[in-house]
């Protein structure tokens, strides 16, 4: 895995982390999970791509 691929792999970790924290103080919001998915999802296409 590239450098650039592990700081994000980093940051859909620490967005996990912040919207899991927001639903649990202030209540869920479905744009932010929804937000995390596609944030996920880019993270994966990178590391395919990046090892394909």
């Amino acid at each position: 895995m590239t450098g650039s691929v592990k700081a994000m792999a980093v940051m859909t970790f620490a967005a996990l982390v912040a919207v899991a924290t927001y639903s649990v103080a202030l209540g869920s919001n479905g744009w932010l999970w929804f937000g995390w998915v596609v944030l996920g999802l880019l993270t994966a296409a990178m590391g395919a791509s990046r090892s394909g």
